[in-house]
């Protein structure tokens, strides 16, 4: 089986090892401008425990007209120079979006796609070198078909291992929101604040701060109310709790952050829904201050 992944970046890395580790035939693909238009590449995965497997993928500038799974492994403000490049693949190809945030799900369900799925990724991701990855924390890919015939995606269970479980959730876009309003306690305030996941859990003014912000966005969402906890918050913390986030990541590397696609979305979704969101608010727009003077944390 055929699986091509666009993006070359952490998530991408870790999801092409472990599908190549179950003898997929798995293509990386990188930009068209480029030279090259096809090699082998191995790609090395430091594991949870430390120890390293190294697994051959082929690598190629642009997308083929061949494949059995289309990943789209880039963030969301790489994603409208994506869609145009697929505008040539078969409408029956499957795609599956590993983007965090809200704001790609309707623009995805727009394209002219027959099959379309999203995944949620409840774990980290650190690019060592460029085709060396790391995997942190313990977690699952959940996957929620949106669109077209879940039978295209089924074949995702065999693939599921102890080191990637795959699960599968019936509604996508609470499956996105549940990890956008996750997201939305971990990115903004370790990006602001310079620390590490866990260390958000282990002071008490920050852990008041989690709290205070639970209860906003619960009172905000009172439908999430009874399937997401703050002990989940909590837990989060303390499985990915030497994890650099990857808003922190970008800010550190002086990059865009996703505090649009994440806490922007969510703000959205609580003003269409007439609710204040006023500790959020004040995140997104400390985030917003940084991005737009420039400056590292």
């Amino acid at each position: 089986m055929r699986i091509e992944i666009i993006g070359a970046g952490a998530v991408g890395l870790l999801v092409a090892s472990y599908f190549a580790e179950k003898n997929m035939d798995v293509y990386i693909v990188g930009k068209p401008a480029e030279k090259t238009v096809y090699k082998d590449i191995q790609i090395a995965r430091t594991n949870l425990n430390q120890s390293v497997t190294t697994v051959n993928v082929k690598y190629i500038s642009a997308i083929s007209n061949e494949a059995d799974l289309i990943i789209v492994a880039v963030k969301y403000g790489q994603l409208h120079e994506v869609y145009t490049s697929m505008e040539h693949v078969k409408e029956s190809v499957p795609l599956l979006f590993l983007q965090n945030g809200l704001a790609h799900y309707d623009e995805a369900l727009g394209l002219n796609k027959a099959h379309i799925a999203f995944s949620s990724i409840q774990f980290g991701a650190l690019k060592l070198s460029q085709y060396h990855v790391s995997h942190k924390g313990e977690g699952v890919m959940k996957v929620a078909v949106a669109k077209g015939n879940h039978s295209k995606f089924d074949f995702l269970n065999e693939i599921s291992t102890s080191g990637l479980p795959i699960v599968f959730e019936q509604d996508a876009e609470m499956m996105l929101m549940e990890k956008a309003l996750l997201n939305c306690f971990i990115n903004p305030l370790t990006a602001i604040l310079q620390v590490k996941n866990g260390q958000l859990i282990t002071k008490s003014d920050t852990l008041q701060l989690l709290n205070n912000l639970y209860n906003e966005l619960m009172t905000a969402f009172p439908q999430f109310k009874e399937s997401f906890q703050f002990e989940q918050v909590v837990a989060l913390c303390e499985r990915t709790a030497e994890n650099t986030s990857s808003m922190l990541a970008d800010r550190l590397a002086n990059r865009k952050t996703e505090i649009d696609t994440i806490a922007g979305a969510i703000l959205k979704k609580a003003e269409q829904n007439e609710k204040e969101l006023p500790v959020l608010q004040t995140l997104y727009h400390l985030v917003k201050a940084f991005e737009e003077s420039g400056e590292h944390l």
